[in-house]
């Protein structure tokens, strides 16, 4: 896991890397609009897919970098300032104080116990749902997607359908017309998990309809951040 640490500016913000060890990886400021956000994120996701963002609680200055952050799905611990004086005290150096101030941040969550996260509210709070709950449903498809094609390579070992394309839902009607002509226990199985792969995929097409609605309403630059981050 990497640590993210924020120090954080009206029209800037310094972001520091560190690893669990606290090495500091790289360095990066970027502005503050949404866009922004999104570049800083998708910097992030590039040095490790496990990753918690560090950000100081000074939220007049952080509040919408929180909102754009916990959108896209991550996940933030607020360190209090109080903790902040002694390392900036301590580690100043002129010309450099805001990828130190970064890099303290980062490091307290390493040595802090029980710091508080940040958590949305209201619409915010229905889109981390909408987003956890499609989440669910892809890994239990994928999990009978893998119970599927090994019952399908049973019944015809050329018949190996690549995982991938079995998310859609006239891959699957093609795969139940075909099984209506077999018999047997291991047939009729394929045909329960194919039919039900297909409405775990209809689910899922539904919820991210909705995810996309109420993410347009909210955070329209952070619409491209799932297809960024595969």
């Amino acid at each position: 896991m990497v640590v993210i640490g924020i120090d954080a500016h009206k029209r800037s913000h310094t972001a520091v890397i560190i690893d669990g060890n606290g090495r500091k990886l790289a360095t990066k400021t970027c502005k503050t609009t949404s866009q922004d956000h999104l570049s800083l994120l998708r910097w992030a996701a590039g040095h490790g897919e496990e990753r918690v963002w560090a950000i100081e609680d000074c939220r007049n200055m952080t509040r919408r970098l929180e909102h754009d952050l916990l959108a896209a799905g991550e996940r933030i611990v607020r360190v209090p300032p109080k903790l902040m004086a002694n390392a900036r005290d301590a580690a100043r150096t002129y010309g450099k104080s805001d990828p130190i101030d970064a890099l303290a941040v980062a490091r307290a969550v390493l040595r802090e116990d029980g710091l508080p996260t940040a958590h949305l509210d209201g619409p915010d709070r229905d889109l981390r749902l909408l987003v956890d709950h499609r989440e669910d449903l892809i890994a239990e498809r994928t999990r009978a997607v893998n119970r599927l094609r090994w019952h399908l390579h049973e019944l015809d070992p050329e018949w190996d359908p690549p995982a991938r394309s079995l998310d859609r839902v006239s891959n699957l009607n093609h795969i139940l017309h075909r099984l209506a002509d077999s018999t047997g226990t291991v047939a009729h199985l394929a045909a329960a998990i194919t039919r039900r792969c297909r409405t775990l995929t209809e689910e899922i097409n539904t919820i991210e309809a909705e995810i996309r609605e109420l993410a347009e309403k909210l955070v329209p630059a952070l619409i491209a951040i799932p297809a960024a981050l595969r």
